[in-house]
């Protein structure tokens, strides 16, 4: 295990997060969050739980992103704060 590469995704993962909370367009929030699950998916197959990657790049990256990108057509797709 390469403890860098771990700190790595971890970081980007951080920026990410950050990034969609702070992004006031909602698509693009949603895109971000889909990237989160993705450097995520990449920290758990870097620490070899390969079950828990899949889960997370089948769940978090693929069906909770569309779901959220439906539900962002349905509405309006900036913030109104």
């Amino acid at each position: 295990m390469v403890w860098e590469l771990n700190v790595i995704f971890l970081l980007f993962a951080a920026i990410v997060a950050v990034a969609s909370i702070i992004i006031k367009d909602l698509l693009g929030a949603v895109v971000l969050m889909g990237a989160f699950s993705l450097f995520m998916c990449l920290v758990w197959t870097q620490m070899g739980s390969v079950d828990v990657a899949f889960t997370e790049a089948t769940v978090g990256a693929g069906v909770s992103t569309a779901f959220f990108i439906v539900a962002v057509y349905n509405t309006t797709r900036r913030s109104k704060d």
